[in-house]
């Protein structure tokens, strides 16, 4: 028998009691697969990786090993976590392969294995190869499959879990973090309120300097367009600059991780060092960062087509929301974002400055 869990285990899950209520209980007898449905940004990762330490801390006979085994799991370091992400538009027949191929295998420190299976209603034709080993998995393997929704083809592998509904996240919850953090109520209520229920990106609304500046470029730009390719060129230009710039702070942590990581190969050696895990997590917190980005921007620009219409109804402002919400939704599928926001800015009618 494990021992209890510790609270710390969920401490860096914000708002989510009911989801965090019924993992705790799962977390003592655990079935093979669960199945975590919420909308973007609403912490199913974190709430993930919780559970995942909750179940790879049970075999750990001490303290200390059980307190190592959470950190590893939340720094998603440790050797019997996996996470599997798309890295095209879709999860690719070949990335199904891969999974089963890893459920196969047998845990590296314990007796257990997690596989966190990410962004998982972009399935596809890979759902049907995954069927059979997400509903009978090798013993003490278990799935953590999350997805923003069930789409057909996640119908049958969603029949198979235990399903775990998890809401945006509440802003009262996410100031409350926030001010715990060391941020000013005040800064904390305005990111609140523009991160739409995302605890990650109020943390970048309420730190970075620069936030203010990206917002009024965005918002500016439909009184910068006058349906020109030039204008909706130089512009796409200057939002995708804004975009890399806020990059900096992230890319120096992960050149600090490197160079921290390369001292400990130089002392001990490659084997085990967790170089390509720790570089493949830097690869998906840039595209996660890139995408917050462009969402975020996305929705100050259909904000001001939304206000527009309030005070003038035109059936080419109502275009303007469909195709900017249009974009938005495609992210998830890899596009070539310059390409992608060079086209929508071609295409929104210009606005008169505001008044």
């Amino acid at each position: 028998m494990g021992q209890p869990v510790s609270a710390d285990v969920w401490a860096d899950v914000v708002g989510q009691p009911d989801a965090v209520a019924k993992l705790k209980a799962a977390a003592q007898a655990p079935v093979h697969a669960y199945l975590l449905i919420g909308p973007h940004g609403s912490g199913k990762r974190h709430l993930a990786l919780a559970f995942a330490a909750a179940l790879l801390r049970a075999d750990s006979p001490s303290g200390t090993d059980a307190e190592r085994a959470t950190s590893l799991v939340l720094a998603e370091r440790h050797p019997d976590l996996k996470i599997i992400e798309r890295v095209g538009p879709r999860i690719t027949v070949a990335q199904a392969d891969e999974i089963v191929l890893e459920a196969s295998r047998s845990p590296i420190e314990s007796e257990r294995k997690v596989l966190i299976l990410d962004e998982f209603h972009l399935v596809e034709a890979a759902g049907p190869k995954l069927l059979k080993t997400i509903e009978e998995p090798p013993a003490g393997v278990f799935f953590l499959v999350l997805a923003d929704e069930v789409p057909p083809d996640l119908v049958t592998i969603a029949s198979r879990c235990v399903r775990i509904d998890v809401c945006p996240i509440p802003d009262t919850a996410i100031v409350e973090r926030l001010v715990s953090e060391g941020i000013t109520l005040q800064a904390a209520q305005g990111a609140a309120r523009a991160a739409a229920g995302d605890l990650r990106r109020a943390r970048v609304l309420a730190t970075d300097p620069a936030v203010a500046t990206r917002h009024a470029c965005w918002h500016e730009t439909p009184s910068f367009l006058d349906g020109t390719g030039l204008a909706a060129t130089t512009r796409t230009g200057e939002l995708m600059m804004l975009i890399d710039q806020a990059a900096g702070p992230l890319q120096d942590r992960h050149r600090a991780e490197i160079a921290e990581l390369q001292a400990r190969i130089d002392q001990y050696g490659e084997r085990g060092s967790g170089r390509k895990q720790t570089e493949d997590q830097h690869k998906r917190e840039l595209r996660r960062h890139r995408m917050d980005e462009l969402r975020a921007g996305l929705a100050t620009l259909a904000r001001c087509y939304r206000d527009r219409l309030v005070e003038e109804p035109r059936s080419d402002y109502t275009r303007a929301l469909e195709r900017i919400q249009h974009m938005a939704a495609g992210l998830v599928r890899n596009p070539n974002e310059k390409l992608q926001l060079q086209a929508l800015l071609f295409a929104l009618p210009p606005l008169p400055p505001d008044r």
